[in-house]
């Protein structure tokens, strides 16, 4: 039978291809700019997507509030009527309760001499005996 790698350079060539391959594989998956740094970028590259696309619709809301602030007398009575308090004359403002039904208020009778804290009477504390 033919054997091929009976002489040594055959050998030394053949060792010399492996070691080639091999370190070439190395490059490959962990060298600077292989699969890992491939995988990093990648991730990086979703995460910002996601941020620009948040970005992109928070400025479209504000470009939209821009525009009816600037043309529109509507945006700015509800700017007026929520962000601060203002009402028009004439005009009763009735603010709802978001408290729930089962909710019961507490009832505190401004001229007790109760501490509020331990809801006990107030009396004077006796600081504590030091040996």
């Amino acid at each position: 039978m033919f054997n091929v790698f009976d002489s040594l350079m055959s050998k030394v060539l053949l060792g010399l291809a492996i070691i080639l391959i091999a370190g070439f594989q190395y490059l490959y998956w962990f060298g600077e700019g292989g699969y890992q740094d491939h995988l990093q970028l990648t991730q990086k590259i979703q995460q910002q997507t996601e941020i620009n696309n948040d970005l992109k619709e928070r400025n479209r809301v504000l470009a939209a509030e821009v525009y009816d602030l600037k043309n529109g007398i509507e945006a700015i009575e509800e700017h007026a009527r929520l962000d601060l308090g203002l009402i028009k004359p004439r005009e009763t403002f009735i603010q709802m309760s978001t408290i729930s039904t089962q909710y019961k208020p507490v009832y505190i009778d401004p001229n007790a001499q109760i501490d509020l804290r331990t809801n006990e009477d107030d009396e004077p504390e006796t600081p504590p005996a030091t040996p």
